[in-house]
């Protein structure tokens, strides 16, 4: 008698079904991921410069700035007069983001085109891995001197970042004084042999906030950002910080004097960059947009329309493709950004479809590592370690650092709501955090938990997970202490 097979039955859970939702919007956004890297690598379309009239680039950027303080971004607590002229007569991105809100993965992002998993420098203090190249070979190929006044970070080795190191401004950003000098940089710009591209690296506003007229501002009239809990302290603090501000400013209006006393402000395009945000709680060091969203104008006679913005979303990895193109080089395959050049052009509206971000806590306090990843309204952060207490040493340390406002914030909660939500929300976070950027900027309300966001956080963590895949990022196992990270990649 012949045999059947036994016929077996099978019966599909609802986790099944969710588990193939997810491989399936994997790998559509494996392929997404693939066409969007070939699509970088392709020259801007229509994009021809006259190798003899090349522009110069003037970039000038600040240091731990709180871009919502710009009148020009709204700030209603300083006029920043000389910042406002450039936004006036350029282009001025609404949503640029840094990738760590540190200085020195920042600065080496803006150097290198690449994420901070990719340069190596991503805790901050660390250096990049020496068998990378920066905008120093890339524009020196190119035919540009590409020099460098002011805040080294991000400068060394010498064989990754050869730049001309201009004397001028202050390069220790926790100096007490800020005194600079403009002979140095005048004779840079003013050579006419070759083409330039240099960077003004201000330190203001860092901290220790010593620099500049606090009294100029009255600490009762300010408006602080929601985000920070209301102390006298915390407002007395806030009013050094804006009067660095005003520094920053002044800054910008001399070397803006200075270019066009050089007679060279004609063909030089100014690019005013924010870096990442203030140190305060909730800022640098953090993945919420008080730590990751910058500022960025970009000021090009007769390419940029005067008093124009933009809501296309952009992020530092992708400036030094843009100046790449802009000195009209081939695309650089192995970057991670792209060049925005069609956005300055008013080509485009829109460019990426995703921003991503990274946090290592070390060497600046206990273990801490954060992900995090944004679609121009929306923000998914994951807390990779959320079972551990936040601790920052610059902020949160009073045995080291006596009378801080931390100090404030912490005897303020004691008896008031508002300021212990403040506290609780930095100190101990949950594995997940979603956020509705457009209605809650500071990031105030949390919406992981509601169910109607459920497949968007699904989705944009598969992209998350994927990019961190891409990038060569181990999550927690990055951050670990210095001694045991390799030095090349």
């Amino acid at each position: 008698m012949k045999k059947h097979p036994q016929r077996i039955s099978v019966v599909l859970s609802p986790r099944f079904f969710t588990y193939l939702k997810v491989f399936l919007l994997t790998t559509v956004a494996v392929a997404g991921l693939a066409l969007t890297t070939f699509c970088q690598t392709k020259p801007a379309p229509g994009h021809h410069i006259d190798p003899a009239r090349r522009p110069n680039i003037l970039i000038i950027m600040a240091d731990d700035l709180d871009s919502r303080q710009l009148s020009c971004y709204g700030g209603q607590n300083i006029k920043t007069t000389n910042i406002d002229a450039l936004a006036e007569a350029g282009l001025k991105f609404n949503k640029i983001y840094c990738s760590e809100a540190m200085c020195v993965p920042t600065r080496a992002t803006l150097f290198t085109g690449l994420y901070p998993a990719h340069h190596g420098s991503y805790q901050n203090h660390k250096g990049v891995y020496t068998n990378i190249q920066s905008i120093c070979q890339y524009l020196g190929n190119e035919g540009y001197r590409v020099g460098l006044t002011g805040k080294n970070h991000s400068t060394r080795p010498r064989s990754v970042f050869p730049f001309d190191i201009i004397k001028g401004f202050e390069p220790n950003c926790v100096s007490a004084t800020d005194a600079y000098f403009l002979d140095s940089v005048s004779a840079y710009i003013s050579q006419k042999d070759k083409p330039f591209c240099l960077f003004v690296m201000s330190i203001n506003p860092h901290k220790p906030w010593t620099v500049g007229d606090a009294s100029k501002f009255d600490p009762d009239k300010i408006k602080l950002p929601p985000d920070l809990v209301d102390t006298k302290m915390t407002r007395t603090d806030f009013c050094k910080y804006l009067a660095e501000i005003r520094e920053l400013d002044n800054q910008v209006g001399d070397v803006m004097k200075a270019l066009r006393a050089s007679g060279q402000d004609k063909n030089t395009i100014v690019i005013f960059l924010g870096e990442q945000g203030p140190q305060f709680p909730g800022g640098k060091w953090t993945n919420w947009d008080y730590g990751l969203k910058s500022s960025m104008i970009v000021k090009w006679d007769g390419v940029v329309t005067p008093g124009s913005e933009t809501e296309a979303l952009v992020q530092y990895e992708d400036i030094t493709p843009t100046l790449i193109d802009i000195a009209g080089g081939a695309p650089i395959r192995t970057l991670d950004g792209r060049s925005f050049l069609s956005v300055i052009q008013g080509k485009a509206k829109t460019f990426r479809q995703y921003a991503f971000g990274i946090h290592n806590n070390m060497p600046e306090g206990r273990a801490y590592p954060v992900r995090s990843i944004w679609d121009s309204r929306y923000k998914l952060i994951m807390n990779l370690t959320p079972q551990k207490d936040f601790f920052l040493k610059y902020i949160m340390n009073p045995k080291r650092i006596p009378g801080t406002y931390w100090e404030t914030w912490l005897n303020a909660a004691e008896s008031s709501p508002k300021a212990r939500t403040l506290v609780e929300r930095y100190v101990h976070r949950p594995a997940i955090e979603f956020y509705d950027i457009q209605e809650d900027p500071y990031e105030l309300n949390n919406l992981a938990q509601e169910s109607r966001y459920q497949d968007t956080i699904r989705n944009l963590r598969v992209r998350l997970e994927l990019w961190m895949a891409d990038q060569g990022d181990k999550g927690a196992a990055m951050d670990v202490p210095l001694r045991k990270i390799p030095s090349k990649k």
